[in-house]
């Protein structure tokens, strides 16, 4: 076989992963027919078929699933061979692949352009988006990560956080009225977020514990969005306190609904897949992200009056 067994392996587990050869060769930055000639190689070299095809399904055969268990310990101890390998000297150096939360850019690009003329011999990928990546299998040294970290394979550096509350638009309560217990939520206009960054959020936290169902025509992953539009008086939205937003509430243009009884905590953490061997760029990016980003949050421009797109 001509193909990099590594490339192979890296190549099927992350196929597996995603149950879409599509899927996996965006995660992986590679067109899709590489991932469909390094699918077909394996299969020849192996002499077994590893995937079951149909044209709404894609899982592993029974050989499939034993090349999976072993291929993701292959690929994870290759990852951790290379990252022993490059902290010898203990200068950054190479590829650093980071996730990020979607409309992060404008918290996140001040510390990557600093990163960069900091350490000239490293080079940065920067994914954002919504959707909830496997560290290991996708090759992501680190992740900023929005919530609790529920893995407990992962190690988290938590660098925010702050309590999240319900508001609304004067505008939106005069029309609709001010709900005045939780179950109210449910004859509103609720502006939702993802749980994990992929399915639609279907109830709100509770101070006292436990949740409230809500619904809603908008659903966005999109911080912003939700400020916007909830601003412009769509509907109710959930949202971190922030030093800008207690401006906002003090100028009358938002209006906290219900914050005896509904909202909770959120976080940002900085996630990485372990703390061991931990590759010295990624050690010198979190110490310089870590400050940055909890000031960066905090004086976000777009969470002040006048910072978010006018509805009108």
């Amino acid at each position: 076989m001509s193909m990099d067994p590594a490339d192979g392996f890296a190549s099927f587990v992350s196929i597996v992963e995603h149950a879409s050869i599509s899927a996996a060769a965006r995660a992986l930055g590679l067109p899709r027919a590489t991932l469909s000639r390094r699918l077909a190689a394996l299969e020849e070299e192996l002499g077994v078929r590893l995937m079951h095809r149909s044209t709404r399904n894609l899982r592993p055969t029974a050989a499939g699933d034993e090349l999976y268990r072993r291929a993701r310990r292959i690929v994870a101890e290759a990852t951790e061979a290379r990252v022993a390998v490059a902290r010898l000297d203990g200068v950054p150096r190479g590829l650093l692949r980071l996730s990020t939360p979607p409309g992060f850019g404008p918290i996140i690009s001040p510390v990557v352009v600093q990163f960069l003329d900091r350490w000239p011999e490293v080079q940065i990928e920067v994914q954002s988006g919504a959707r909830h990546v496997d560290l290991v299998a996708e090759g992501i040294d680190l992740a900023i990560r929005a919530g609790r970290v529920a893995d407990q394979s992962l190690v988290a550096r938590r660098i925010w956080s702050t309590r999240l509350t319900a508001l609304a638009a004067p505008s939106y309560l005069e029309a609709r009225g001010t709900p005045t217990s939780p179950s109210d939520l449910a004859a509103h206009e609720c502006i939702r977020g993802f749980e994990r960054g992929e399915v639609p959020a279907r109830s709100w936290p509770l101070l006292a514990g436990g949740e409230v169902a809500v619904t809603g025509r908008l659903v966005t992953s999109d911080l912003h969005l939700i400020m916007a539009a909830t601003a412009a008086g769509r509907g109710l939205g959930l949202l971190p306190e922030r030093p800008a937003l207690a401006g906002l509430i003090a100028a009358g243009e938002l209006v906290r609904v219900l914050p005896e009884q509904v909202g909770g905590q959120v976080e940002l953490s900085l996630v990485y897949p372990s703390r061991e061997l931990l590759d010295p760029k990624v050690r010198a990016f979190i110490d310089l992200a870590a400050d940055a980003i909890r000031e960066a949050v905090d004086r976000d421009p777009v969470s002040q009056p006048g910072g978010w797109p006018r509805w009108e």
